[in-house]
């Protein structure tokens, strides 16, 4: 019988939804924003492998670690503080 803490429990398929969206989210934002448009140097010129904002400056804007971002951005929003919310949006 599936338990609460259960992996394969009924909420497991809950939270790999919600962490897809949030993934989906994020990701596709990022990649909406040029460096230009929010104001920082555009570092790699030419080679440069994403259209959007890296992770990196998304975290350097928000306030955060680019690890923490990251974390965010697979997925695993957790306690994540409104601060945190509001240095992303």
């Amino acid at each position: 019988m599936a338990g609460r803490n259960d992996p394969n429990g009924p909420n497991r398929d809950i939270r790999d939804d919600f962490r897809a969206e949030i993934r989906e989210f994020l990701g596709t934002r990022r990649a909406r924003v040029t460096p230009e448009q929010a104001g920082l140097p555009l570092y790699g010129g030419e080679r440069r492998r994403v259209t959007g904002l890296r992770r990196e400056e998304v975290a350097l804007l928000a306030g955060i670690s680019s690890e923490y971002y990251t974390r965010l951005e697979r997925g695993n929003a957790t306690g994540v503080s409104e601060s945190v919310i509001e240095g992303i949006a």
